[in-house]
């Protein structure tokens, strides 16, 4: 199974965003940040949808079309971009109810959900740490 990507595109799309409103443009759109991103602009315009649903973003229809960001960088985690573009946890106990007549069985669950829990909250805590503007400042700063 490959890792998902959806948050670094997430966090690469609202970074790219910021950077081109503080350069003085007004709207970003979808094309402009795929190119950034290298991808295609549908997937960007998913994405943003979803970002938008959560506040992160605001978009303008017709003439001067585009996306902007609904708040600062600054005010934007990656874990508040984590939880729109990936919610729920990170790993999964088994779908179907494993043999409760095994020993494994019956006590992989509650051994293994303690450790889950615990690198969930501290995924958490490290994406909570980090602000977009963290990122594009360390963005600036390999540049």
């Amino acid at each position: 199974m490959s890792a998902n990507s959806r948050l670094t595109i997430a966090a690469h799309s609202l970074t790219w965003i910021g950077l081109y409103q503080r350069r003085g443009h007004e709207v970003a759109t979808s094309e402009q940040i795929a190119t950034s991103v290298n991808t295609n602009p549908v997937v960007i315009r998913r994405l943003l949808g979803e970002l938008r649903g959560a506040g992160l973003v605001d978009s303008r229809r017709g003439a001067g079309a585009g996306w902007t960001l609904s708040r600062d960088l600054a005010a934007i985690t990656l874990l508040d971009v984590h939880r729109v573009v990936e919610p729920g946890p990170v790993f999964a106990l088994h779908r179907a109810t494993p043999d409760p007549d095994c020993v494994v069985g019956r006590g992989i669950g509650p051994a293994i959900k303690a450790v889950y829990d615990d690198v969930e909250a501290a995924m958490q805590r490290e994406l909570a740490r980090t602000t977009l503007e963290d990122v594009l400042r360390d963005v600036l700063a390999a540049d």
